[in-house]
Order: structure tokens, then sequence, then C-alpha cells
């Protein structure tokens, strides 16, 4: 059996008597795009750049393959292309030029540099519009494509992104996507983003990270599971609201109110409900109000939870646990 791309075990880091990393775990297959999510301050940037080797861990391992990224964090680089967030550009350096710079100092071999960043321009679509262009003169859109093809240049093993996407507008989003998904089975990405569609959309499982622990992990489907996070009904509705509830136990018992809005000038309110149940239940619905003369309904419509369910819920009773951010030191 092939050894994992990363290999992350008991890692932690402290920053004086601040924890910002706690006994964190995972492994991640070759090929797999993977996303990474947390608040601010939750311990990505620092998880992230103890994997490229930027800064040390105070204890655990880290494996990109075999070589060990806590004892050889200069080997790593060679096998590893790591984006920053605002990541740091030269102004005054051309395109070309700064990637050929970058292709050298990775040790791309001479033979190749040139056919390389050539390639790689292609395909982060920087040849035609960009190649000898001054980098301080490009939109951030731009520069955001400069820093992926950075990253790409020494077709490392493992690409790791932090917020790739950070102040672009939906065009550019869309094509930083497009690139990414290229990446898949390829290379191996761990992408740290704060919008959590382009992380449910790029991404093939999901880690979320939360006071330096990894608080959930897996599948949109499998994190569902795990927080019992099923189906939401969206009811506008008006009437005695108390019958409401005595209806729903005649379809299914998991089938509750979670919520209730004020009504709006016409009287309706939106109801929110949430099941268990994978089954649509919505024509249900709508043929046990309609048949209550009490209650009035406007709408019906079906939601399954999504990837910001999954994150308020992880977060929220990650947040919920006693923990101590701070170690505990010993009186002399």
């Amino acid at each position: 059996m092939d050894r994992p791309s990363i290999e992350v075990e008991k890692l932690s880091k402290y920053y004086g008597h601040i924890v910002a990393l706690s006994d964190v775990s995972f492994t991640i297959r070759k090929g797999e795009v993977v996303g990474l999510l947390g608040p601010n301050g939750a311990g990505k940037s620092t998880l992230m750049r103890i994997i490229s080797g930027v800064i040390p861990a105070t204890s655990g391992s880290v494996y990109i393959g075999s070589l060990s990224a806590t004892r050889h964090p200069q080997k790593i680089k060679s096998h590893l292309g790591y984006m920053p967030e605002n990541n740091p550009l030269p102004d005054t350096m051309k395109v070309q030029d700064y990637l050929k710079f970058r292709a050298r100092i990775k040790e791309v071999p001479g033979r190749e540099i040139k056919h390389r960043v050539n390639e790689i321009m292609e395909v982060c679509d920087l040849h035609h519009k960009a190649r000898n262009r001054l980098i301080g003169k490009l939109s951030k859109g731009f520069r955001q494509r400069v820093g992926i093809a950075d990253a790409l240049i020494s077709q490392p093993e493992v690409v790791i992104m932090d917020e790739p996407t950070i102040g672009l507008d939906p065009h550019q989003i869309i094509a930083v996507r497009k690139l990414i998904d290229r990446l898949r089975g390829q290379m191996t990405v761990i992408l740290s983003s704060h919008i959590l569609n382009e992380i449910d959309a790029c991404c093939d499982r999901s880690m979320i990270i939360n006071r330096g622990r990894i608080v959930a992990s897996g599948t949109l489907g499998q994190m569902r599971n795990r927080y019992k996070l099923g189906v939401n009904y969206y009811l506008e509705l008006k009437g005695e609201l108390k019958l409401l509830d005595e209806k729903l136990a005649t379809l299914d018992e998991s089938l509750e109110r979670v919520a209730i809005e004020p009504a709006d000038e016409e009287g309706y309110h939106r109801v929110t409900l949430a099941t268990q149940m994978t089954e649509d239940l919505g024509s249900q619905l709508i043929e046990v109000i309609s048949k209550s003369k009490d209650l009035e309904l406007k709408a019906c419509y079906r939601q399954e939870s999504d990837l910001e369910d999954v994150f308020l819920a992880a977060t929220k009773r990650s947040w919920d646990e006693p923990t101590d951010r701070f170690i505990k030191v010993k009186s002399a």
C-alpha cells in the first residue's frame, strides 16, 4: 500500500505559553484535494507553515511521503509548493523573469527552466496578458495567478495554498477553481479558504480546525452524519402555529421546529424545520398543513445541510467544550 502523501501525527505548536496547535493528527492520500477550514486564529496558517517547513513544530511529526518535515525542512521545500496568504511578490520584476528566478531557486534543471516556465504560465493563463508585465502593474487576480504559478513551478508532490481566492472577483475565483480541479489526481493539494462554497466545490473532503485542534474531518456527507445534520424545510406560514408541532409528529418523529421568525407585513412567519430523514417530505408537509383550517401555507422548500451548517456545528461544539489554550507553568 502506498504511503500517504502527507502524514501528521500528534503535532503541537506553542508560542510562549499560548497553544497554537494541540495534538493534531491526520493523513492525506496522494492526489487528494483537501480543504482546511477554521475561524481566524484557529491555527490553520500555523499548521500549513509547519507542513511547509517554514516554522518548526514544538512536538510531533510531519512526513511528506517518506521525508520528515520536522527533521529535514530544507529538503521538504523541493517536494512542496507553498502559496502563503497575501503572497509577497517583487513589484519590479517581470512575470516571466520572476518565474525563471524561482525555478532556479527550486532547483529545476537549467535545461528545463524555459519549458517549465512557459508551461506553467499557460496553465495559469499568464502567457498572453502578463508574460512580460511588471508584477507591480498586475491586478489582484493576476498576482494570485503568479503566486499559484510559483507554487507549481517545480512540479511538487504537494501544493499548499493559503486563501488563494482572497480578494478575487467571481470570474477570477472560477478560474482558480478550474485550475485547482486540473491538479486533482496529479498533485496533493491543501486549500485554506474562508469561502465555504469554494471548499465545497473544489475539495474531495475537508478538515475543520478550531482552537488548535481538528474538530471535524471527512466528506460533507460524513460530517453531516457526525453532527446529525440532515435536511431543513422552510415554510412561509400563518395562523395557529401552535398546531404545527402536532401535525409534524404524524409525519416523522425526528422532524422538529427549530426556528420561527416574526411575521411579515402579510402575517406570514418563516418557519424552519429540521429532520434526520433523507426522504423528501415536502409533499406530505404541504398535504398535512393544507388540511388544517387554522393554518395557511404560502411556500415550502427543502434544503440539505451544507458545509456552512457543518462548520457552525463543529466550531460551536468545540467552543462549548472546555479547553486550555495556555500552557501551565509549574512554580519554581
